[in-house]
């Protein structure tokens, strides 16, 4: 399962990490109790409890106990709690924005945005609660690598609308400038999908519109 952010510009896993992702992941009914080989194994184990659970589930005994190893052996992965929050949500974000399998998508700004909003909906499907202010507050109460780790995720979504939004061909030669730059319009959008994402509303057809007003 090769994970990307906006093709080479967004986040990706290494070849190996992919293979193991790809094992484990189709796997996981049947690797519960097994011997734990892997970061991945327990990033998986991680999100499987989020879904289940919600985010307060995942801590260093219970991920160990739905791994079916000792608390030490997930300690041989990640030094503390906070560690493995962190990673664990560094790996939902690469989970929600899987390549698309039509990646022309990211030569048209409005394209891309109805695939990323398509693609928090499932997020916030596959993982309940992961995007509520609940959520984000859980997270910066004492996991800073947490959410260091997400907002450097962040940081790449944003370079990725960049890369789209200068590879776009629609776009009128005039529509940016030293004031209006690419990069501004790319926060302003990223912006927008955060608010998306709290309200948990993923219609994007507001956010197409000023595309299209401003840019084409």
């Amino acid at each position: 399962m090769a994970v990307f952010v906006f093709k080479e510009e967004f986040l990706s896993l290494d070849a190996v990490q992919n293979q193991r992702y790809n094992e484990h992941c189709s796997h996981w009914g049947d690797r519960m109790n097994t011997v734990v080989t892997s970061k991945e194994e327990i990033l998986e184990a991680s999100r499987e409890l989020i879904r289940q659970q919600g985010w307060s589930a995942v801590n260093i005994r219970s991920v160990a106990s739905a791994c079916g190893v000792s608390i030490g052996s997930i300690y041989n992965y990640f030094d503390s709690k906070a560690d493995l929050v962190g990673a664990t949500v560094e790996s939902v974000w690469h989970q929600i924005f899987q390549s698309p399998e039509d990646e022309t998508v990211f030569q048209d700004t409005q394209a891309c945005v109805i695939w990323m909003y398509e693609r928090l909906a499932v997020g916030c499907e596959q993982y309940p609660g992961f995007f509520t202010l609940h959520s984000m507050s859980f997270i910066g109460e004492d996991k800073s690598d947490g959410k260091r780790r997400m907002q450097h995720t962040w940081e790449h979504i944003v370079d990725g609308l960049c890369s789209v939004l200068k590879r776009d061909p629609k776009i009128r030669s005039d529509a940016f400038s030293e004031q209006f730059t690419v990069e501004k319009f790319a926060d302003v959008l990223f912006s927008l999908m955060l608010s998306a994402l709290f309200r948990q509303d993923y219609d994007p057809s507001a956010v197409l519109e000023i595309i299209g007003r401003t840019l084409y």
